[in-house]
């Protein structure tokens, strides 16, 4: 879409604003089907995909999914790799060979999103895959040059009402969709103040929780509303952390600080309806020890018991942050991550698949990875992208 249209398509919002077009890369998948705006519900409230949500009778049946597929099978659907969007041949291959779960497009190549090339990638999969792309707005967008331009977060709380922003995320959701694109890697829900270029920056909403939560929430119900699903990140919060994950190291200020802001707007989280969650590269005194929330046990159970979401999780990207490359090459990180409650174990670059599902499978086979951890991620991965019986 010509650039010059974004004032048109936006008036049309009720919200003139502009906003960057500097891309980054920023840091899940599954399908998420149209819902109803979100109901009021409690922190332990679930956000699974609607089935879970039923009766035990009514609830779709993954059990015959996951018995048609291999034990490799059943780890590839744990894994979301990225792919290069200018060579739709090779990421068709790589589904046809590895029957992978999900891919990321990132980049500023549009070939896989074009020419119904998602169409072909899917008829290559036994299990559908989910296509999944970071469309923030502002600095870290992948549609632009095709839909138009979004605001930074920054921006559309600054110039929007919460109405107008799930308007205009529900606007971007169906052009997503209608390209193949079943799951986006945002809202981010980090609160932050600090300047517009940092880590963070304008990709936050608002310094303040309760406006980011807000407007978190209008972007994520937009986005559900048009069928694609939402992704919360970075849990558990890089607003206040020190440096970038990217280039190394990052800690945030101690847990009990985090309650206080960070982590306020995963509070009640079943108000965000059918969404996944994305777990950061962020070392949190209190909690995790030294090892990064991403790789760390205690990180997933804080999520699960104290926020009580009960739907996937998705790392963010372990194969091209310092945070993680530092210290583990990519099939160790993805054990590990595996290992401590990620459902979805994502990378951008940095490594083949197929040394990382030989590690995982000998790791299954030794009981590294216990075979029940890989199911319970599997019928959540199922669950959300629709694949279940």
């Amino acid at each position: 879409m010509n650039r010059l249209l974004l004032p048109i398509v936006l008036v049309f919002l009720l919200a003139a604003c502009g906003s960057a077009s500097e891309r980054g890369s920023a840091t899940v998948p599954g399908t998420a089907a149209s819902k109803p705006p979100p109901t009021t519900s409690t922190a332990a409230s679930s956000s699974e995909a609607p089935p879970t949500t039923g009766s035990a009778d009514s609830a779709p049946d993954c059990a015959p999914v996951i018995a048609e597929l291999s034990p490799r099978e059943r780890v590839a659907q744990l894994l979301v790799v990225g792919v290069e969007p200018s060579d739709p041949a090779a990421a068709t291959a790589l589904v046809r060979q590895e029957q992978v779960g999900g891919i990321f497009i990132g980049g500023n190549a549009t070939d896989l999103l074009t020419g119904n090339a998602l169409d072909r990638l899917q008829q290559a999969a036994r299990v559908p895959v989910s296509i999944a792309v970071d469309d923030e707005g502002g600095r870290v967008q992948r549609v632009d040059e095709l839909d138009g331009e979004l605001p930074s977060a920054r921006e559309m709380a600054g110039t929007m009402t919460p109405e107008e922003v799930r308007a205009l995320a529900e606007q971007r959701g169906r052009a997503l969709l209608a390209r193949g694109v079943t799951v986006n890697y945002a809202p981010t829900v980090d609160v932050t103040g600090e300047a517009a270029d940092a880590a963070i920056g304008d990709r936050s909403f608002s310094a303040d929780p309760a406006v980011a939560r807000r407007y978190a929430l209008a972007f994520a119900t937009g986005l559900a509303d048009a069928g694609v699903r939402p992704v919360l990140k970075h849990f558990p919060g890089h607003g206040h952390a020190s440096g970038d994950s990217h280039t190394g190291l990052v800690t945030t200020p101690p847990l009990a600080e985090l309650r206080k802001t960070d982590l306020r707007p995963y509070e009640r989280i079943g108000e965000y309806g059918d969404v996944s969650v994305m777990v950061g590269h962020l070392t949190v005194p209190g909690l995790t020890g030294d090892q990064p929330a991403s790789l760390s046990p205690r990180a997933y159970e804080l999520l699960r018991t104290d926020y009580g979401f009960t739907g996937p999780v998705v790392t963010d990207d372990v194969g091209a942050m310092r945070a993680i490359t530092d210290r583990y090459p990519l099939p160790d990180a993805v054990l590990r991550a595996l290992q401590a409650g990620a459902d979805q174990a994502l990378w951008s670059s940095g490594g083949d698949v197929g040394p990382v599902l030989d590690r995982l499978e000998q790791a299954v086979a030794a009981g590294e990875l216990p075979a029940q951890r890989v199911e319970e991620s599997l019928r959540r991965v199922l669950l959300a992208k629709g694949a279940c019986r």
